[in-house]
């Protein structure tokens, strides 16, 4: 077998005994169930691992990733994990981490064709028509990069917000908490964007769902 297969084995097996050492009941514990107070969407970018970046533990991150970490609403795994998150392990806040340098949402910045991937790209294409003036204004393509990464996380947020799953939570329990991360590859550090929601009170109209009579 190839030499980097085989190391991932012997990497499982020295975990192991680490977690073993730390507390000798540590799987026990893991295999009586899942409580995570926190459901991560992020990018599937091999540069972005939610549980080290933020120094979190097996069992405290319930995670879904896709390309450029996207909130499509006619995508079945992302709503379903939503779903479960939210309505049977309750978690207490939702992150979408976006991170500066993500391939998609460069690729949603130029017109080369890549395949399939380009039906993806379409969404994250939709952010660039929405906050266009803006991002048109920045000169510098670098820093127009980097904001597109910003907005697009942001929009995701809008998009979680206004799923019906989110809105009857927080009509049951006011929780969710959503909040906008950038994490840069360059430096190790998450970029907080100041975009918590924690109800729908400023949603525009037609985005407030009434309950389910």
């Amino acid at each position: 077998m190839p030499d980097f297969y085989q190391q991932l084995i012997l990497n499982n097996r020295k975990w192991v005994e680490t977690k073993l050492q730390e507390d000798s009941d540590f799987f026990n514990k893991l295999a009586s169930g899942q409580k995570p107070p926190l459901f991560w969407i992020g990018c599937a970018d091999s540069r972005v691992p939610a549980n080290e970046i933020t120094g979190t533990q097996a069992g405290e991150v319930f995670v879904h990733r896709n390309i450029a970490n996207m909130v499509v609403h006619s995508d079945m795994n992302m709503l379903s994990t939503l779903d479960y998150a939210v309505n049977v392990l309750k978690v207490q806040h939702v992150i979408v981490c976006g991170h500066y340098g993500c391939g998609g949402v460069e690729a949603a910045m130029g017109n080369q064709q890549f395949g399939l991937i380009d039906n993806w790209v379409l969404h994250i294409k939709d952010v660039y028509r929405i906050h266009h003036l803006e991002l048109d204004a920045i000169t510098n393509r670098t820093e127009r990069f980097k904001r597109f990464v910003e907005l697009n996380v942001i929009e995701q947020i809008n998009g979680l917000a206004h799923t019906s799953i989110i809105q009857n939570s927080w009509k049951e329990r006011q929780r969710p908490h959503l909040h906008g991360w950038a994490y840069d590859i360059h430096n190790g550090l998450i970029n907080d964007l100041g975009v918590t929601v924690s109800d729908n009170s400023n949603f525009r109209s037609v985005y407030k769902l009434d309950p389910i009579d």
